[in-house]
């Protein structure tokens, strides 16, 4: 039996020293290995393992756009900023008398851990428990909100006091979309004399006079089926839907445009939600946590990280998730609240 035994482990040796010579004279990536995270700025190398070093040419290509193109086994630098963040495939193919190999690999290309930030209370406002707040937008000294449906509530949009939190004018959206969804309102952004509203599931958006209310038009949803969050950057509509996705919208025919997905320092950034432009920078809240991600949309790279752990500390049974972002431009200050909250912040962003 122990002799059996023994044989049995030799074969087994031999097997793997078998394998192990069969992979080494394979075409293969030797850096970067297939998975690995690279932070964008990185040059990275890229180091194959060539079956023999005699090669005829090899042509390199990310996400199928080749990036180089040699007839040695020379290495080959990866540019990290030119090819952007998010997941890229790498592809390798050398050739010799006629035949072709080829080599993948793949990795994530991800920023700089972002800057962190906490904030100053500044003051506190009351705010309507009714209002399943969506979007939040602040113009000459008043709020404009839109609400979404939940415990009883009707979706609707809103102008409020922010001194006292009066509700000076209100629009329900009531009724159901071609696809037979109730309305659900969601984020909401001014354009001049315009109010942008989205709905969630109903795969439309509203166009609202601002001063009256009056709906003016409606639009429809493309590849970004639902609606979340939006801003508005002075030339083009930014539109979330719960993703990692940052949607471009034509402000005027409301196609879109393009598309950005965002990353941190761990990878891709779900779950955006209500956006608000600030200085060159899309602020999101994050679903479900009390955190703000300050993002650059040009790269998608999460740039800050806002930290309101501790803004709302009195939260009832009502109280929902932190949603609602809107910028004091005089003040330099953000308007801060929830989905229910019976308060709105004002706060002053502090570097750590």
């Amino acid at each position: 039996m122990k002799g059996t035994k023994i044989l049995g482990m030799l074969a087994f040796v031999a097997m793997l020293v078998a394998g192990c010579k069969s992979q080494k004279g394979k075409f293969d990536f030797l850096t970067p290995k297939t998975g690995e995270t690279i932070t964008m700025g990185e040059q990275v190398s890229i180091r194959m393992q060539f079956p023999d070093t005699t090669i005829d040419s090899v042509i390199y290509s990310v996400d199928g756009e080749v990036i180089e193109r040699k007839q040695d086994t020379a290495v080959v630098v990866l540019d990290t900023e030119a090819i952007g963040l998010g997941a890229r495939n790498l592809v390798a193919k050398v050739y010799k008398g006629g035949k072709e190999e080829v080599a993948y690999s793949n990795v994530t290309i991800v920023p700089e851990t972002p800057k962190q930030y906490s904030f100053e209370k500044i003051e506190v406002y009351p705010h309507d428990t009714k209002a399943f707040t969506q979007g939040l937008a602040f113009e000459n000294g008043v709020l404009y909100e839109s609400t979404g449906s939940g415990n009883q509530l009707v979706s609707s949009l809103r102008k409020t006091e922010l001194l006292t939190g009066k509700v000076l004018q209100l629009k329900e959206i009531t009724g159901k979309s071609d696809n037979g969804q109730d309305y659900f309102g969601e984020g909401m952004t001014i354009v001049g004399n315009q109010i942008i509203m989205l709905t969630w599931l109903n795969n439309e958006g509203f166009v609202f006079n601002k001063s009256t209310f009056e709906k003016i038009s409606t639009f429809n949803y493309q590849n970004s089926k639902e609606g979340w969050g939006i801003c508005y950057d002075g030339s083009r509509l930014i539109k979330s839907d719960g993703s990692n996705k940052l949607v471009f919208l034509d402000p005027i025919t409301f196609q879109e445009t393009g598309a950005i997905s965002v990353y941190n320092s761990e990878g891709p950034l779900n779950s955006l939600n209500e956006l608000e432009f600030i200085d060159g920078k899309v602020f999101a809240n994050v679903y479900g946590k009390d955190i703000i991600a300050i993002i650059e949309p040009k790269t998608g790279a999460v740039e800050g990280q806002l930290n309101l752990l501790g803004l709302h500390t009195h939260a009832s049974q009502t109280d929902k998730e932190l949603n609602g972002i809107a910028y004091d431009s005089v003040s330099q200050t953000l308007l801060v609240t929830g989905k229910q909250w019976d308060s709105l912040y004002r706060i002053k962003v502090v570097e750590r």
